[in-house]
């Protein structure tokens, strides 16, 4: 049995069809359970939350594997419950006593840009400390390292009909299609042994600015257009706002992390993912 917790989200729901498609017995764990039913009107799905550790260790009764994909919201403050470390502590001592043997966790690949030229961000250090309680708490573990999602293009930097960019910059990340990585995952649990850990790119390095034109051409919705915003802004806002806090941080790292093809292991083991930006545009 495989359960997963973070099924309704962005990232969330294509890797949950993924592994439902892909033939394992899955159990959905929500808070909102109407929300995830309506969602996966076939799948069980029983009630669980993080910060409930009674009730993660009734959830996790006859489970082998456990599927997370958590993340830190835009308006969270550092004093905050996080998900992936206070819920992660929760549910790994639950996971334990209810026998789970696997925990699969949705990491970051722009997360190593921590310690890079004077960068320090407390998201990140969430992050990091994520893998480490996971990689201490004496489970088996698969975790994955993915580049930018496409579909952040159209959620995450949607703002009515602009995309909107964060600054210049000639970082190409390996965007990758959340369906694509799904399947990646669903292969990785089903080969899964010893421990895993992958770095997780698409079929082509672009940049943000490329990979934002490119999907507003392809775009088979009402028309829309790049907007680009200079992190000077968002800078300036970030004493005074949350979100703008996050959105110069996670900017910043995304415009300076040097990322490389990493990949290789991925592919050869899980396939190569096939999805363009276009294709996934024009999908949409």
């Amino acid at each position: 049995m495989l359960a997963i917790i973070g099924a309704t989200g962005m990232l969330g729901q294509p890797v949950a069809h993924q592994l439902i498609w892909a033939g394992n017995a899955v159990r959905i764990i929500a808070r909102n359970v109407a929300e995830a039913k309506s969602l996966f009107p076939h799948v069980e799905v029983v009630p669980g939350d993080l910060r409930n550790p009674d009730s993660l260790v009734q959830a996790l009764q006859g489970v082998d594997t456990v599927y997370l994909s958590l993340s830190v919201r835009q308006t969270e403050k550092r004093t905050d419950f996080h998900t992936e470390t206070d819920g992660l502590r929760n549910l790994l001592t639950a996971a334990t006593q209810a026998g789970v043997t696997r925990i699969a966790y949705l990491s970051s690949l722009v997360m190593r840009y921590q310690g890079m030229n004077g960068f320090r961000w407390w998201v990140f250090e969430v992050k990091h400390e994520a893998v480490q309680l996971i990689k201490a708490s004496g489970l088996r573990y698969s975790i994955f390292y993915p580049s930018c999602f496409m579909e952040s293009i159209n959620t995450v930097q949607r703002m009515g009909r602009f995309i909107l960019v964060l600054g210049r910059s000639p970082v190409r990340p390996w965007y990758i299609a959340a369906h694509d990585y799904g399947k990646q995952v669903a292969r990785a649990l089903k080969q899964a042994s010893d421990n895993q850990e992958y770095v997780i790119q698409g079929p082509e390095a672009l940049t943000q600015h490329e990979a934002a034109e490119r999907f507003v051409r392809a775009y088979s919705g009402s028309p829309v257009k790049v907007l680009t915003s200079p992190l000077f802004f968002l800078k300036m806002g970030s004493a005074f706002s949350t979100q703008a806090n996050y959105g110069w941080h996670i900017g910043k790292a995304l415009n300076s992390y040097p990322e490389q093809f990493e990949a290789e292991k991925a592919w050869a083991d899980l396939g190569k993912p096939q999805t363009t930006i276009d294709q996934f545009a024009a999908d949409q």
